[in-house]
């Protein structure tokens, strides 16, 4: 199980609480400095996603951890009647709502106030779900997959984007470099929270990737697992099925 990171090491709250407060802090400033941390290489790979799920007609889809609605957004083109997105912080949801509304995508999209380990859905209700970024936030990662599993329907799709760490050299000592010491340094000159972004290379760094976390999707009792690492293994896509 991975080691428990928290935003705010000297606050009193539970991890849960401490990301919910995190993301309201930087949710004006989130989308700019994921594009400028990640030289935009974000949108690809949740541009593989689209692509893989596609092929799969989900009809309904649950993104959680949606964050300001990217993933939830980007998933529209799928042809999903219903897309669901659901994340722990009113504030990354309101710039994920006003987004929504500039796509007049309303009839689509619902951005609801939700916790990944206390989904307000009925057992068996989404054919796909996905989260990017969003897993390692989890406090109860088990709990989390748990759920998600209870709400997917039988035989319906899990697709995960995730950090994970290059294994080759040199890629894996830049990496270290550029998340340990540049990115937290980007984050401090252009967010107001300078906390929160030595927290999301923190938890990137220490958080189970590759067959470690196949084996954790294995133990929840997902099947058909696979791991794709994208752009030199700085991170993966994880797909599953229940």
């Amino acid at each position: 199980m991975s080691e428990k990171v928290t935003p705010y090491k000297e606050s009193g709250l539970g991890k849960k609480e401490q990301v919910r407060q995190m993301f309201d802090n930087i949710s004006e400033d989130y989308d700019g400095l994921n594009r400028v941390i990640s030289f935009g290489t974000d949108i690809k790979w949740r541009k593989r996603i689209v692509s893989y799920l596609k092929e799969k007609s989900p009809k309904t889809i649950l993104d959680i951890a949606t964050g300001t609605g990217d993933l939830a957004i980007a998933l529209a083109p799928t042809g999903a009647e219903k897309i669901i997105g659901l994340d722990l912080s009113p504030g990354m949801l309101e710039v994920g709502k006003e987004k929504v509304s500039r796509k007049k995508l309303q009839d689509t999209i619902e951005m609801v106030v939700g916790d990944s380990e206390n989904l307000p859905f009925e057992d068996n209700s989404f054919d796909a779900v996905t989260v990017a970024f969003g897993v390692r936030n989890f406090e109860n990662l088990e709990k989390g997959l748990e759920e998600i599993r209870r709400v997917l329907k039988k035989g319906g799709n899990l697709v995960i984007l995730e950090t994970s760490v290059p294994t080759k050299t040199p890629f894996k000592q830049g990496y270290r470099i550029y998340t340990k010491y540049i990115m937290p340094t980007i984050g401090k000159i252009f967010s107001k929270d300078r906390s929160a972004y030595t927290y999301l290379s923190e938890s990137a760094s220490v958080f189970p990737h590759g067959q470690a976390f196949n084996n954790i999707l294995a133990k929840i009792g997902f099947i058909g697992i696979e791991n794709k690492p994208q752009t030199l293994g700085v991170a993966s896509i994880y797909v599953a099925t229940k």
